[in-house]
């Protein structure tokens, strides 16, 4: 995307989706609940860095198009838009999988207020474009991603915690979210007998 596509003496707005909702690391004078038409949040991108390695990629989520997504969107003061985008590129950018774009959001207001957002959709052409895949294939990737970032199980997790903080459930992805607490509960109370015997 060319670099001044954003006015430097506006202040920018950010839409989060993901791990900006619960971890977004960069400065802003505003948050609110937001709601971006058409696209949708799906776990569809391999992650290689952030969530797993080439060799056991993990899983992350993208902007897939069709549908609603309900997230977070975030007011950067126009003086601190250049580092804002430096600082998103370096971190969602590190393997190009994601289409930095500017689309329309509506604010969560009375009465709604319409706004453009920086979105980063994936790119459905990038090799990292995971496509819809089961549950079962969904979890196999969850379980063993580990990255830079940490555990992949701890991004889902976290992610649904921070959709639930809006009162809202997104279906596929708690249902995956509660497969992998149960496992974990279960390991746990595993470790625990054993350690206890």
């Amino acid at each position: 995307m060319d670099p001044n596509a954003f006015d430097s003496a506006q202040d920018l707005w950010v839409f989060a989706y993901g791990s900006l909702m619960w971890r977004p690391e960069f400065r802003f004078v505003e948050r609110v609940e937001a709601r971006l038409v058409g696209a949708h949040r799906a776990l569809c991108v391999y992650s290689f860095v952030h969530r797993g390695t080439p060799e056991r990629p993990g899983l992350v989520l993208g902007l897939d198009r069709g549908g609603t997504c309900r997230g977070i969107a975030y007011r950067v003061a126009a003086a601190e838009c250049a580092g804002t985008i430096a600082y998103l590129r370096a971190r969602e950018q590190v393997t190009s999988v994601y289409r930095e774009c500017t689309r329309p959001i509506w604010l969560k207001r009375e009465p709604e207020q319409r706004v453009p957002a920086l979105c980063y959709m994936v790119d459905r052409g990038h090799g990292q474009y995971a496509g819809r895949l089961t549950l079962e294939q969904q979890l196999h990737h969850v379980r063993q991603g580990h990255g830079q970032s940490g555990a992949n199980r701890d991004y889902v997790i976290a992610t649904v915690g921070a959709l639930e903080q809006l009162g809202y459930r997104e279906t596929a992805l708690h249902r995956i979210a509660e497969r992998l607490t149960a496992t974990h509960d279960l390991a746990a109370a595993a470790a625990a007998a054993t350690s206890a015997a």
